[in-house]
């Protein structure tokens, strides 16, 4: 295999974390595939929701991480179109690697300036129904004028199932090409522990934005219906205050046995360590194309509760947790009654068959050949 340069523009990297999965998905990518080929990375020089440059980083400038990966921060004073095509231009590469669809410097301008050079875009279920629950008018109305402009002509779009292809298809077309290649699990994972028993009270967390789309001031009302005690800890960034400050008056009206503690945001490499603290990961978003702390949380050994909106189905049959109809408010309040309620004897297996199943996935070696066919043009 002849070892190509990625080039990829992604609005954060690390070592940011706020952003969530998209940084960890590019982190877990390079790190398994950078026995084949180098990446350079183009990025901001801060993190999401914060004006504070990284400390560790030369801004404006190439920073080798590693032997195989170089990233470029650009600070927000030379953040322009002028500056941006400059060095797209000034850098050699094979394949451009384009994070997203709608931010202007990271995606819209790089499809633009990269019109003749081969290119993939992570779509990053920004192009599947629930995204469109948020902006939808603004996003339609970017899509027309895009495909008007050809902007996705001699483009290859990366989903990370059949049913984001399925999804990219219908907003674009039928014609567009899509190759499928699942996310990559984090390397050097730690070995999870098999829990032998539940917390008294039963420990959930909930490790994702604050925010609409990531369902947390639902799961809050579904809390109050809930007759046993219960605590839930949550970790993330608060990108909208108006919207936490709902949550918060939410969390005031729990009942006397429901214990919220908002818990600030959690360093990417400390998560695995964090989940083995817990008995269940809970996340009732409205979508995840992947959802890459549902995986860790398997590898942890902590069964879930989760939104039926990922690619993570069926997994009461599986043993190993719950994905749930998140408006059958009813069944989500007896799904939380019945895993506070299970046996130690029944949730020790659940916790074993987490594992198991998060093994068999991160071991496939399938997943390494489906990511390094999205470069192999």
């Amino acid at each position: 295999m002849q070892r190509k340069k990625i080039l990829i523009t992604i609005d954060w990297f690390l070592p940011g974390t706020n952003s969530g999965g998209p940084v960890r998905s590019y982190a877990n990518m390079i790190a398994h595939l950078g026995d084949y080929h180098d990446f350079y990375i183009i990025t901001r020089d801060t993190d999401y929701c914060s004006d504070a440059v990284y400390p560790t980083i030369q801004s404006d400038a190439w920073n080798q991480l590693n032997d195989h990966t170089f990233v470029y921060y650009i600070s927000q004073q030379q953040l322009n179109k002028d500056n941006l095509k400059r060095l797209l231009s000034q850098t050699d590469f094979d394949v451009a690697y384009i994070n997203g669809i709608y931010s202007w410097y990271f995606s819209i301008l790089p499809l633009w300036y990269l019109r003749n050079k081969s290119k993939v875009v992570a779509a990053r279920g920004m192009l599947n129904p629930q995204a469109f629950s948020v902006k939808k008018t603004k996003k339609n109305l970017f899509l027309a004028v895009a495909k008007f402009m050809n902007l996705y002509k001699n483009v290859i779009f990366h989903a990370t199932n059949e049913e984001e292809a399925a999804h990219i298809k219908m907003i674009l077309g039928p014609s567009v090409r899509v190759l499928v290649a699942p996310n990559l699990p984090r390397v050097g994972n730690p070995e999870g522990v098999t829990k032998s028993k539940k917390s008294n009270p039963t420990k959930f967390v909930n490790i994702a934005r604050i925010s609409m789309e990531k369902g947390t001031l639902k799961l809050l009302e579904i809390l109050q219906h809930v007759k046993h005690d219960l605590i839930l800890d949550l970790y993330g960034p608060i990108y909208d205050e108006a919207y936490w400050g709902l949550c918060k008056l939410a969390i005031e009206k729990l009942p006397a046995n429901i214990h919220v503690t908002y818990k600030g945001i959690v360093p990417s490499e400390n998560v695995p360590i964090l989940l083995e603290q817990y008995d269940y990961f809970v996340l009732l978003s409205e979508g995840e194309n992947f959802g890459h702390a549902i995986l860790e949380a398997f590898m942890a050994g902590c069964p879930v509760i989760i939104s039926d909106q990922t690619p993570w189905k069926n997994l009461e049959s599986k043993g190993i947790g719950w994905d749930i109809d998140i408006d059958n408010v009813p069944k989500a309040i007896l799904v939380f009654e019945k895993a506070i309620g299970m046996p130690d004897t029944d949730y020790t297996l659940s916790s074993d068959s987490a594992k198991q199943f998060s093994k068999k996935f991160s071991e496939n070696p399938e997943l390494i050949m489906l990511n390094l066919k999205l470069f192999d043009l």
